[in-house]
């Protein structure tokens, strides 16, 4: 067996390789049926069963991602070996995604945790390779804590489909502190060698490409709603507000590098943990202007406030939790430190305009990024 040896945190131009960017981009798919389901339940009112099963779906497609980018950040060989067991692991996030209807509207998880499982037996066996051939034996018993850690989980989430689903509500949240909880203990006294450029470079790619997701769901629904309603001149205003919030977007988060933050896993998980929120809010922006335009044409029977919210709620979340992991590390001074909370406001109480509401939180959103330039330059 080829000899997998953790990689250097000092490696200097580490970058993302192209397997990886395959294996984000794999993801879209998952990510594009999780914000198609949330629509339809947006859009028929069904707001708090929509929302839950989004939490939860999209946390099993985010997780899936997070346990892999981590092991690559360490272990990353490129080696024939290496790149094959990837290659399993995509398949299983093919079909996680193949399962994502059934788990978000009927609460069948059965498919998604056969893809979990395909999955994990990859990872796990990564973990396993990388114990046997550790340096040390610190190293050695992270490794198998990990690979422990992840097959005690998986036979949870395997015991979940056979218990009544009313139980669900309460087992789900069992099941994901479990999860988070494994790489906390199992690096409780010795460290991955992941590297803090190559984690954020990581984070800013599938960041990248759940915005790019946004772009073009909303662009499909609104060729679709002039293709069966010519509605343009109330489609026009949506359209560049939900460019304005989607570009902001992409300006506030990489406005400032990151890597520099990420000195110990202290910092570093709890900014892993929290993109949970950021690439959540990112993906159902896109979901949310689907639903704004349905609304608008008369295909969605809700309030022209809660389309807005549909919206506006999410945009105003991933503004605050990115000024709560990256920002606020970077500000200088009261005034800096309140523009993205101001503006997560602002864009909120945006929500009571109606139909004015996406294309006024637009506005915030370009307002607020020249704030913050004028303000950072005078600074």
């Amino acid at each position: 067996m080829p000899r997998m040896t953790a990689r250097s945190r000092h490696e200097s131009h580490r970058a993302s390789t192209p397997l990886e960017l395959f294996f984000d981009l794999c993801f879209v798919v998952a990510v594009a049926q999780a914000g198609a389901r949330l629509v339809h339940a947006l859009a028929e009112g069904h707001v708090g069963a929509g929302l839950a099963g989004y939490a939860v779906v999209f946390f099993a497609i985010w997780w899936a991602w997070m346990n892999f980018t981590w092991f690559a950040s360490a272990y990353d060989t490129d080696d024939p070996l290496y790149r094959v067991v990837t290659l399993v692991q995509i398949t299983g996030v093919l079909i996680l995604a193949a399962g994502v209807p059934r788990a978000f509207d009927d609460g069948d998880f059965t498919i998604a945790v056969i893809g979990y499982i395909v999955m994990r037996l990859a990872l796990t066996s990564q973990w396993l390779r990388a114990a046997a051939t550790g340096r040390d034996a610190a190293e050695r018993r992270v490794c198998l804590r990990y690979a422990a850690g992840l097959v005690v989980c998986q036979l949870g989430w395997v015991g979940m489909l056979f218990v009544p689903e009313s139980a669900h509500i309460w087992v789900f949240p069992l099941l994901v502190l479990a999860e988070l909880s494994v790489p906390l203990l199992a690096e409780r006294d010795h460290t991955t060698s992941w590297h803090p450029h190559h984690i954020a470079e990581r984070y800013g790619l599938f960041t990248l490409i759940v915005l790019g997701e946004t772009v073009s769901a909303a662009t499909i629904a609104v060729q679709e709603a002039l293709d069966e309603h010519d509605e343009l001149g109330d489609l026009l205003p949506l359209a560049a507000g939900g460019l304005l919030i989607v570009f902001a977007a992409w300006w506030i988060y990489f406005a400032v590098p990151i890597h520099d933050h990420l000195r110990s896993n202290r910092e570093a998980f709890a900014w892993g943990y929290g993109h949970y929120a950021v690439l959540a809010s990112a993906a159902a922006i896109g979901a949310g202007l689907e639903v704004a335009i349905e609304q608008t044409v008369g295909k969605a029977h809700i309030s022209a406030v809660s389309a807005a919210a549909a919206v506006t709620v999410p945009a105003a979340l991933f503004l605050l939790t990115v000024w709560l992991l990256h920002a606020r590390h970077f500000k200088r001074g009261l005034v800096q430190q309140l523009i993205l909370p101001v503006a997560a406001v602002l864009v909120l109480l945006c929500t009571f305009a109606g139909r004015a509401g996406v294309p006024l939180a637009g506005a915030v959103a370009a307002l607020t990024v020249a704030t913050a330039l004028v303000l950072s330059r005078r600074a």
